[in-house]
């Protein structure tokens, strides 16, 4: 990649150390003479990568998750630095950032696509998400009726407590949490989730990227609850569908040298399976 001359810090000040990493990062990165900029507010204003070449990102996923739409728009690579929980997105820990990031400001480091969803309601409102949508009813007690459309095919109506629209970056978030399969990040699919459904049957479905999704609401005493990436919410009123496709943009997930899927995964998931007695 090309070096880095220009490079943004979001920073979830919350995070322990995070905010301590910053301005370390921000220290040895004016010295090697890139230009700065720096916010707290971890939902971006329009535009506010505009002109960058990077931007990183140190707290957990839920903060990366609130950049990924404007680092989409913007097509700048987000670096993610975990001072979270899990961090399947900010694959960087503290101890790499720091023995790395002059590396990573030469270019040090490759840029993964991941797709997204592309979510609109009722028509209008439209907005994307990196790990998934889910639709459910507003309360969080309460079970909901819905139809899903795929291509214009009546796929099933569902009895639940939602439905999880998940990318395949977004397989290892909630849509594991509700029992659906790990998908590696680069297969073109969408995977279609329900949450605690009232027919055993009803299992996980997988989608081609290039499906057209529709969902109705079929109860007739319950607004819908759109909820993106778990941070933004939308509320559907009675007959507005729920539109889901993969977007036309992809977010550009900067991953350093040597990268490996499966190795972060069998890291965050603790998975053994006897591998350190056959070696």
């Amino acid at each position: 990649m090309q070096p880095i001359r220009s490079l943004a810090f979001v920073v979830n000040d919350d995070k322990a150390g995070a905010s301590a990493l910053a301005r370390e990062l921000m220290k040895a990165a004016r010295s090697a003479g890139v230009r700065l900029k720096h916010t707290s507010r971890l939902t971006l204003p329009r535009g506010y990568l505009r002109g960058c070449d990077a931007c990183c990102v140190i707290g957990g996923d839920g903060t990366l998750l609130g950049v990924a739409g404007e680092a989409a728009r913007s097509q700048v690579p987000i670096i993610g630095v975990n001072r979270g929980g899990l961090g399947f997105l900010t694959t960087f820990s503290a101890d790499e950032a720091r023995a790395h990031f002059l590396e990573l400001l030469r270019g040090g480091f490759s840029v993964q696509h991941r797709a997204m969803l592309d979510c609109t309601v009722g028509g209008t409102r439209h907005d994307l998400a990196l790990n998934d949508v889910l639709v459910k009813a507003p309360e969080s007690s309460r079970l909901i009726h819905l139809e899903v459309f795929a291509d214009g095919e009546l796929v099933t109506d569902y009895l639940c407590d939602g439905l999880i629209f998940s990318t395949p970056t977004g397989s290892t978030a909630y849509n594991l949490s509700a029992g659906g399969p790990i998908i590696h990040p680069a297969a073109k699919v969408i995977a279609m989730t329900p949450v605690c459904p009232h027919t055993l049957t009803n299992r996980t479905i997988i989608f081609r990227d290039n499906v057209h999704l529709k969902v109705l609401n079929c109860s007739k005493d319950s607004d819908l609850l759109v909820a993106l990436d778990g941070q933004r919410n939308i509320r559907v009123y009675r007959d507005a569908p729920v539109r889901i496709g993969i977007a036309s943009l992809q977010l550009p997930l900067a991953q350093r040298t040597g990268y490996e899927h499966f190795a972060v995964v069998r890291a965050k998931l603790k998975w053994s399976g006897g591998l350190a007695e056959r070696h």
